[in-house]
């Protein structure tokens, strides 16, 4: 069975049709003081529990989730995290920080017996789990939204995101890949330097795995606008979109916006689910 958190209810209806399972009966409640309660029907043996951990809410949800699948006889628990929060926090950065993309893979794997995540930001964060873990790139699923593109080009932000611009760009199946230089000098201060390559007149699809605030991706937008791209697309996986993402990218200059259902918004024009069902 497939079993939803709160938080993930279209992907979960979506991966139960992909895959033929059912879906559990879960319901999701608060006490008077604002603690969470889950509670599970029947699953049987086994079970799939599907949560995008955005908020500190979704991590004590999910594990709410598996402890009450354990306590209806579930034997084995199969854990996808479509999104994994806290992901990005896989080293110490100063002295006295903890490592809280391990803290967070510990205490998942308490109760699960394996772990399936989407495109995490690093993929050394399956060393984390305790459990068999597995990382999906969904990253070709982002081509499917976009319309006919004239001489595309497909541009990460930074050298580590050019793999994904690659796979879209593949299952786009023509257009050039190119990526731009960011130097990150703190968790606020970034820097862009423009890449070399020629985008006036062409369509530009700008690739990330995250879009959290939008504030990088909307320097990478205008420096393309200003050197005459014709229209300019951002696709992501994880279309975190905080604060005023959306609004600021806009105005710099993005014509759509195509993100996934790992995290649910109103730009999750595609699903992931075919490539979890292939994990699973």
């Amino acid at each position: 069975m497939i079993v939803s958190s709160s938080a993930t209810q279209s992907l979960s209806v979506t991966l139960a049709a992909e895959t033929g399972r059912e879906l559990a009966p879960v319901s999701y409640e608060r006490f008077p003081d604002g603690e969470q309660k889950v509670q599970v029907g029947a699953v049987g043996d086994r079970a799939t529990v599907v949560a995008s951990t955005v908020s500190d809410g979704d991590w004590v949800q999910l594990l709410q989730l598996q402890d009450a699948l354990r306590e209806v006889g579930c034997e084995e628990i199969t854990t996808v995290l479509p999104y994994m929060g806290y992901a990005r926090q896989d080293r110490a950065f100063e002295a006295g920080d903890p490592v809280s993309a391990r803290a967070m893979a510990r205490a998942i794997s308490t109760g699960t017996d394996r772990v399936v995540t989407v495109n995490p930001h690093e993929t050394a964060v399956c060393d984390f789990f305790d459990v068999p873990t597995e990382s999906v790139d969904a990253g070709g699923v982002l081509a499917e939204p976009l319309p006919e593109l004239v001489d595309p080009l497909f541009l990460s932000p930074d050298a580590g995101a050019i793999d994904l611009a690659e796979t879209v760009r593949d299952a786009y199946s023509t257009g050039e890949t190119d990526h731009f230089e960011k130097t990150r000098h703190s968790g606020s201060d970034v820097s862009i330097e423009p890449s070399e390559a020629a985008v006036e007149g062409r369509d530009v699809v700008l690739v990330d795995d995250i879009v959290a605030t939008g504030s990088t991706m909307s320097e990478s937008v205008a420096v393309l606008a200003d050197r005459g791209a014709a229209r300019i697309f951002v696709t992501c996986v994880h279309p975190l979109l905080v604060q005023n993402a959306h609004l600021k990218l806009s105005r710099a200059g993005v014509e759509t916006i195509y993100g996934t259902d790992t995290i649910e918004r109103p730009v999750s024009t595609v699903s992931v689910a075919p490539a979890i069902a292939d994990a699973l």
